[in-house]
């Protein structure tokens, strides 16, 4: 791999063997990153990335398009079977271009929106001032309680009732417990709402079935392909077949133009990878490593948000520590973990300082560390969190992390260079 852009473009050719060396020698640890397989990245770079088109099988805007259409079909009846739904789109070049998606299938500007707020959990796509549609869709955000740190079901119902949205959401990129997909399905059928259900993050989980599915509950479901599905990066959409028409169009022509063949052919392969045992062993480890890690950071006089991970995600609160997440950020990416600053719940501090950082075990995960780790991982962290400005302690943590790492390959030797 990478033999042809070696000579072709020499000074590319390192940057990316320098980004293939800082993954292979770092403890990978943001909660929204996995590491694609090789076939999911040779199907990435496949020829259907020289094929263009439009439209659905059967209904294309391009000739020429008949063995896209064979290779379409199979993604949708292998993600339909996954995760048990009625229908899905494998079109949309993202999560959040599968949430627009629905957006666009359901929603007329001005409509009523009800999703999580992003400094408690929720996602950008749900409602932030800070993305375009806060300016197209009246969002109301509902949060957690403060003294469970966990999603305020009555608040949510509450809000429903005075509200009275077209569109409730749940899902988070920072909500490390499960979520209670009937209720929230009943409160939405209560108000003559839609509701849709993003599991960007815990989509590989719930297919897995480590975690219950939002999919029987749920008029849509969407989700990227990365994270936890350890896919490419795409996203996909299911949904009641009742709501099938619509949403096709909201994807297209409603959000995207025409298709990345090549990332739906990496999907494709990505949703049967997912139904195997193998696939199925991987998440099972990742929810152990996370609970192991909230478990022993706890020892250490770290506070976890909601007391506990259900999922791949630990959410610290560093102020114990006297840290914010941006001090200990930084100092965990000096000695080789890699991990995100993050808002805790009702934070007091800015977004770019946090008074928390989030962490997640996919890739670790898949990489074959386990428990025995994660306590190793754990100890390291606070060994940094106690000398953020200490070089020495600093060098010999970076060593011991090193060591750590080195013991589990990210891919065969010599599977990537040229």
């Amino acid at each position: 791999m990478l033999e042809y852009t070696k000579i072709a473009d020499p000074e590319l050719y390192d940057i990316t063997c320098e980004e293939l060396d800082r993954q292979e020698h770092n403890i990978e640890m943001i909660a929204s990153e996995s590491t694609a397989s090789l076939e999911i990245m040779e199907l990435s770079g496949c020829v259907f990335t020289n094929k263009t088109t439009e439209g659905y099988p059967g209904a294309r805007f391009q000739a020429g398009s008949q063995i896209a259409d064979k290779m379409e079909r199979l993604g949708i009846e292998r993600a339909k079977a996954l995760y048990g739904a009625e229908h899905a789109n494998l079109q949309p070049y993202s999560g959040s271009t599968a949430n627009y998606s629905v957006y666009a299938a359901v929603l007329k500007p001005g409509d009523a929106v009800l999703g999580m707020r992003l400094d408690q959990g929720g996602h950008l796509t749900h409602g932030s001032p800070a993305n375009f549609l806060s300016k197209v869709y009246d969002f109301t955000s509902y949060g957690l309680h403060k003294d469970t740190e966990q999603i305020d079901y009555d608040e949510l119902e509450r809000l429903a009732k005075e509200k009275q949205p077209k569109l409730i959401i749940a899902g988070g990129s920072a909500y490390p417990r499960l979520i209670d997909y009937e209720r929230i399905a009943s409160i939405a059928k209560s108000v003559g709402a839609y509701f849709m259900v993003d599991m960007a993050h815990v989509s590989g989980l719930v297919a897995a079935k480590v975690i219950p599915s939002p999919v029987p509950h749920a008029d849509f479901v969407t989700s990227s392909t990365t994270k936890t599905l350890c896919g490419p990066r795409g996203g996909i959409v299911l949904c009641k077949a009742e709501h099938a028409k619509a949403l096709d169009k909201g994807v297209f022509p409603g959000a995207i133009s025409s298709i990345h063949l090549n990332i739906m052919a990496a999907k494709t392969y990505m949703l049967k990878y997912a139904a195997t045992e193998e696939f199925r062993s991987i998440m099972l480890q990742v929810v152990r490593n996370s609970r192991k890690l909230a478990e022993e950071l706890t020892k250490h006089g770290f506070r976890i948000v909601s007391g506990g991970s259900d999922n791949h995600i630990v959410l610290a609160d560093l102020r114990p520590k006297k840290l914010t997440g941006k001090q200990f950020e930084k100092a965990l990416e000096y000695v080789g973990i890699t991990v995100n600053k993050n808002m805790i719940p009702f934070d007091p501090e800015k977004p770019f300082v946090t008074s928390g950082v989030r962490i997640g075990t996919t890739s670790i995960s898949q990489r074959g560390l386990k428990e025995p780790e994660v306590v190793e991982i754990a100890r390291i962290m606070n060994e940094v969190a106690g000398n953020v400005e200490d070089q020495k302690t600093l060098d010999e943590a970076r060593a011991e992390a090193m060591a750590l790492i080195g013991r589990f390959p990210l891919y065969p030797a010599g599977a990537l260079h040229a």
